[in-house]
């Protein structure tokens, strides 16, 4: 069989779902890249086993419907520097021999059958549905995924839950130390429902998501998600546990606030940290009236820095130790030019919000303190 193809598109396409693949699989049929040819389109799937990548494109032409695999590696190192320009593929689906022509060369490399690739996980049972943002998905995944757990002590804090609620969708990130709980008025639903979406989708998704208004199609059940747009569809196997109630970590009744300018402070703790301990990354953050003073010390090299900045903050002195390089995440995954700290006391975690909530979205961090020396 033969079919012809923009050379850029397919290799933009073969880019996008390439991420999927893990360096060492398992099965050496995960190595390649499935191909479906049903007329004029063409369908590329890569796939780990846990999740699934489909996205597809038009055909300038081809000669009959067909399956056949090509390694991932092969196939983009052929096209990687063709420019822009249609190719050929004639493809012998008997010894699996594959012919590439384009305008001034050629090249041949082998595939395989497509028969042994493993046949993309069936959604069945109780299925929820929702049209949500793309935009929606994409800003609740870039300001939770962060503050996830890397360690597999407690596999349902290494992903991103997300918790559908009457009122809205929260986004909820945590590793024990520090939490994002980040509301999304604008997705309702009628039940209380939620899963756990692992880290390596959720970042698949953070480089395939757009950021206009095109809406993306959300379906799960209790094992499977899938998401679905006009470019790409993602199926993915959910994490298998009861996520922690993360609203009871949430201390209420926070008396004392402070507003500072955020990126004066991230420029102040990044100066801080260079002269505090590189185990520990220890930072002090003195409150006084309309005064922040940040310090930090490293005992072992006798090297100690201080710097203050003004901030509103009307209420009894208060010292209070966080961790400046998870301090420093927080400050960096909000984008507001001010944020407000809202504390109880210095055993007691420090909740970080912006200034001013943007429209139809209520953002909060939480991180743990440190116990201070002095």
């Amino acid at each position: 069989m033969k079919l012809k193809v923009s050379s850029a598109q397919l290799f933009s396409r073969l880019t996008s779902i390439n991420r999927v693949l893990n360096s060492k699989n398992s099965f050496p049929i995960l190595d390649c890249i499935l191909f479906e040819i049903d007329g004029q389109q063409m369908s590329v799937t890569a796939s780990d086993s846990e999740t699934t990548l489909v996205t597809s494109l038009e055909l300038i032409e081809a000669d009959q419907n067909a399956r056949f695999c090509i390694k991932a590696k092969t196939i983009l190192d052929s096209l990687k520097e063709i420019s822009d320009q249609p190719i050929t593929l004639g493809v012998n689906l008997d010894t699996m021999e594959i012919h590439g022509e384009y305008q001034n060369g050629s090249f041949n490399i082998v595939g395989e059958r497509a028969d042994e690739y493993p046949v993309p996980h069936q959604m069945d049972g109780n299925i929820a549905r929702h049209e949500i943002g793309q935009n929606v998905l994409l800003t609740g995944i870039n300001h939770s995924i962060f503050a996830t757990a890397d360690d597999e002590i407690r596999p349902v804090m290494t992903g991103i839950y997300f918790d559908f609620t009457p009122d809205c969708l929260i986004f909820v990130g945590t590793d024990g130390r520090k939490l994002v709980r980040d509301k999304n008025f604008t997705v309702k639903s009628d039940t209380q429902m939620g899963f756990i979406l692992p880290k390596k989708p959720a970042n698949i998704l953070k480089g395939l998501l757009q950021k206009g208004e095109d809406l993306a199609t959300l379906t799960f059940n209790d094992k499977l998600a899938q998401i679905q747009t006009a470019d790409f569809t993602l199926t993915c196997r959910l994490i298998d546990g009861r996520y922690p109630n993360y609203n009871s970590v949430i201390p209420q009744n926070n008396p004392y606030r402070a507003t500072i300018d955020r990126l004066a402070l991230v420029s102040a703790l990044k100066r801080i940290l260079v002269f505090s301990s590189q185990s520990s990354a220890q930072v002090k953050l003195a409150f006084k009236k309309d005064q922040l003073t940040i310090s930090g010390q490293d005992v072992d090299y006798s090297t100690s820095a201080e710097e203050r900045l003004i901030c509103e903050y009307d209420a009894p002195a208060m010292n209070i130790g966080f961790k400046g390089t998870l301090l420093l995440d927080i400050l960096n995954n909000l984008d507001s030019s001010e944020v407000v700290f809202e504390l109880a006391d210095p055993g007691r975690a420090g909740l970080i919000t912006p200034a001013e909530q943007k429209e139809n979205q209520e953002i909060l961090m939480l991180l743990m303190p440190m116990m201070l020396n002095d």
